[in-house]
Parts: C-alpha cells; structure tokens; sequence
C-alpha cells in the first residue's frame, strides 16, 4: 500500500518522469475501488452533475451537492489524493467568496485540494485561495464551465493563448493543471514548459498524468462519448443483463430459492 499522495509527492513524480494516474469517483463504492487500484489522484468532478445527476451539462450542481459527494470519497481514500471541484458561480462572484468556498472543501469533507476552471482570468483568485493555504488545481483549454460561451464543447487550438494560461497559473501557485481538449502537439509544449504536473484528458500522450470520468472507462456511460475516451470494459451491458434475469427470476418464482431463505 503507498502512502497517501501529497502535492509534493506530485511534483517528484513529475521531476522523475513518472506518469500521474487520476480518475472521477462520486460515491463510496467507486471511491474505494478506484483508491485501492493504484490511482494517484480522485477528483468529485462537477461533472456529476451530468454522470450521476443526469444534467445536459455541469452548470446545475450546487456547492452543497459537491460537499457531499466530496465527504463521501474523502471518507474512503486512503492512498489517493482527493480533490473537490469547485462548481459554477463557487468562485467566479469574488475573492473573498471563493477562498471561504474553497475552504468548505478542506472544513467539511477532509479533501487535500479545490479545482479551479479557467486560466489568466482566474489567476487572482487562484493565488488568493493558496495565498489561504489550500492547494489548487488549475484546469484550462476545454472548460466545461464555459460551455455556453464557448459555443459547445470544442477542441481549443489557440496555442499562444493556452501557453500564458498555463504559465499564469503556475505563476499564481497552482500545484497542477488539468489540460482538457487541446491537441497533443501544444499539450506536450505546455508540460514541457511548466514545472508543475499536467494532468490530461484529450490533450494527448505527453501529459504528466491522465485522468477520465470513471464511468466512461467503466463502461456505464453509453451513447455519444468523446473522442478521448476508452472504455476497458463495457459494465452497463453486465447490469443489464444481471437486472433482466434477477426480474425474470422474481417472476418465475426461481428466486428467491431455498438457500436464499432463513
């Protein structure tokens, strides 16, 4: 068992060259699987809002919902670094709202750290939150805040733009950086130019770390998916197929049979 990963340890791992494993989790059950497998690093993404609260985008999900998820995955991880996503409108009012938003996270569910959507025009409020001591996690390229001005959940090319981000928010003391939906060829420039990890998802193989949404690996998510995502198994088909025949069972009367019974 490792012990449990800190920001230092992060930057070490990026100094030696190794790779960062991150994933989603929301919940106790996921939690402790994905804890107990070796990742490094668990975000309670916002995008809950969508995974597990069925929304068309993360812009619903309230504060006090992150709060709870985020107590329940930091309950479980032991060896992980659990990180809180600060939700749409937690941070973006002013300084003063976001540092004690921010601190909720660390308060009330124990996690080691906040994420932040947004490169240079979130940069104050980055350095005024570790300025309070609590760790931040930067995200920038596709963020999915955003959405609505960025027109959709497009790739950003905008290399000029996505280098000064990334550079002012190392600057401004985050611990890492989330790269989501930039071309491999930029992402690997950016993680080159930075002394702080990158954390990827859709920014190609050159990323300190990786991370995806849980359910997308896992296979529970179906329809549309990214580009970016690779499904290692295909677990809603085995669901269903479990729940159909369990109902089957109930109707026929099979279940629940003698060994079941006290």
């Amino acid at each position: 068992m490792q012990s449990q990963i800190t920001v230092t340890k992060l930057k070490k791992m990026k100094e030696k060259g190794e790779k960062i494993v991150a994933l989603t989790a929301y919940d106790y059950p996921f939690a402790k699987i994905v804890d107990e497998s070796g990742v490094h690093m668990i975000l309670v993404g916002d995008s809950l809002a969508m995974v597990v609260q069925g929304e068309s985008n993360t812009l619903p999900v309230t504060m006090d919902e992150m709060i709870y998820h985020t107590r329940i995955v930091s309950r479980v991880a032991k060896n992980a670094m659990v990180i809180g996503d600060m939700p749409f409108m937690s941070y973006q009012a002013s300084k003063k709202e976001a540092i004690r938003n921010a601190g909720r996270f660390l308060k009330e569910t124990h996690a080691t750290a906040v994420k932040l959507e947004g490169g240079a025009t979130v940069s104050k409020t980055i350095k005024a939150i570790t300025k309070a001591d609590i760790p931040v996690q930067a995200h920038i390229g596709l963020t999915p805040q955003s959405v609505h001005q960025m027109g959709g959940y497009r790739v950003q090319r905008d290399e000029e733009r996505l280098m000064a981000d990334a550079l002012e928010v190392e600057e401004a003391g985050a611990f890492s950086v989330v790269l989501e939906g930039i071309p491999a060829e930029i992402a690997a420039k950016i993680t080159q130019a930075l002394t702080i990890p990158t954390i990827g998802i859709g920014a190609g193989p050159d990323c300190d770390g990786q991370i995806l949404v849980v359910h997308d690996l896992l296979g529970l998510n179906e329809g549309h998916l990214p580009k970016f995502v690779k499904q290692y198994t295909h677990l809603a088909e085995t669901a269903r197929a479990a729940v159909k025949l369990y109902a089957e069972e109930v109707q026929s009367g099979k279940f629940p049979a003698p060994e079941h019974c006290y």
